[in-house]
């Protein structure tokens, strides 16, 4: 959603990326990532953060990745002297076996203000992995910005609503939030709030959302590593940002206890 700050650190296994090593990165197609924002050396979500990248090597490698490895690799690239960034951990394998490039950027969080998103047919292929071929959405989203919006919101070619092109969003009628149940990658953000949410008193549910019927809800927002932002318009679709339902939202997040990577 918003343009990458520059690269301040890359590592491939722990070592000195070299020419033949970024090649094979750039140039091969297959792989798989995770982001996580980092603030005094610790992240939210750690577990689910490995989780994912030993799932996603298991199902596209047929190995696994340890977990204990990858803190190795993160925290060897920040080092002593980089305590807040935006981290990302790469997967290949180039020769059958996991390698894992971790880059380091300046740290960032949500753009400021509600979002306005515009929906474009477009599902993301094995959307479950956060796989590193992203031209798709990465282009959607680019069109919606010279359009006049946010981001992108993808769909099905019925209108069925997904996600956004770098974001979960869910819904709120007034009672409960509801998750679209479509095709989607289960961002870690939006897994660290669900199971939370209903303890104030707001239920949550997975059910179908179709752009025929976004005037049924009163509010909604989206989700990433980033945080939390509200959604003010999509499409032609008008919402109203629900301060009390943002201020819980973020009060819900900011109680997330941070792990130590």
């Amino acid at each position: 959603m918003t343009t990458p700050s520059p690269l301040q650190r890359l590592e491939i296994d722990g070592q000195a990326a070299t020419a033949d090593r970024l090649l094979w990165s750039a140039l091969g197609g297959v792989g798989h990532f995770t982001a996580m924002q980092v603030r005094g050396g610790a992240t939210r979500g750690l577990g689910l953060h490995l989780e994912r990248l030993d799932s996603a090597t298991r199902e596209l490698f047929g190995r696994e990745l340890d977990g204990e490895h990858v803190r190795e690799l993160v925290r060897h690239v920040l080092r002593d002297d980089i305590a807040d960034a935006s981290v990302r951990v790469h997967v290949h394998a180039p020769d059958g076996e996991p390698s894992v490039t971790v880059t380091v950027r300046a740290p960032g969080g949500m753009p400021g203000g509600a979002q306005a998103l515009r929906s474009v047919p477009y599902q993301r292929p094995f959307p479950h992995i956060k796989h590193l071929g992203g031209f798709g959405q990465a282009r959607h989203g680019e069109l919606a910005r010279r359009a006049g919006f946010d981001d992108a919101l993808l769909t099905g070619h019925d209108g069925t609503v997904s996600e956004g092109a770098t974001t979960n969003i869910a819904f709120y009628d007034g009672t409960e939030i509801i998750w679209p149940d479509a095709p989607c990658l289960t961002g870690i953000t939006m897994r660290l709030l669900e199971p939370r949410l209903p303890a104030t008193g707001l239920p949550t549910r997975r059910a179908p959302v179709t752009l025929a019927n976004l005037s049924s809800y009163t509010a909604a927002f989206i989700t990433n590593t980033r945080g939390i932002a509200p959604v003010r318009r999509i499409d032609d679709t008008e919402f109203e940002v629900d301060e009390t339902l943002m201020e819980t939202l973020a009060g819900l997040y900011a109680d997330v206890p941070w792990d130590t990577i």
